[in-house]
């Protein structure tokens, strides 16, 4: 630490720097208070806290808008995520309906196939059974007609088939 010297002789005098030094700073006071620096100095710093106070306001508000954007974004994305959920449970819904109804059109479509191949099955079972008839007839007929050319003699024949025809003409009227 340094020790200052200490001023001496009397206190009043330009040789005395206290005194030269309490000089000067007056001087400097009363400067300042002639070109009103204090009065400048405190508007400027009232002009800066008045800029700081409204730029704190302007920040409040901005604040509570970003924080009221922010909520209604939140409602939004709950709506969505809500809708979403909807959506999502009504094609479930529908796929089962959807499910159900398949198997139940595949079920009357296989009944109603199962039904054509059984009336196909029957009717060429009926075509067969006809066939076989109508074969048989014929064998019948030409064994028949073999016999009776072997056997009958021309006009026992001619009235035979006469009979016959007679007789074919009652069941068919």
């Amino acid at each position: 630490m340094m020790i200052l010297p200490m001023a001496s002789g009397p206190f009043f005098s330009l040789n005395n720097t206290d005194f030269v030094v309490l000089i000067s700073f007056l001087l400097f006071i009363g400067v300042l208070l002639y070109f009103k620096v204090p009065g400048i100095v405190a508007g400027l710093l009232d002009k800066r806290a008045d800029t700081i106070r409204t730029e704190l306001e302007e920040a409040r508000a901005l604040r509570e808008e970003a924080q009221s954007l922010l909520a209604s974004f939140k409602r939004k994305q709950k709506e969505v995520q809500d809708q979403a959920a909807n959506i999502v449970s009504s094609a479930k819904v529908e796929a089962d309906a959807a499910l159900v109804q398949a198997k139940e059109d595949l079920q009357v479509t296989m009944q109603r196939r199962i039904a054509a191949a059984k009336d196909q099955i029957a009717s060429a079972e009926q075509a067969a059974v006809n066939q076989v008839r109508d074969r048989a007839i014929a064998v019948a007929v030409e064994a028949a007609a073999k016999v009776i050319t072997d056997k009958v003699d021309g006009a026992k024949a001619d009235a035979m088939i006469d009979a016959a025809i007679a007789d074919v003409r009652g069941k068919l009227h």
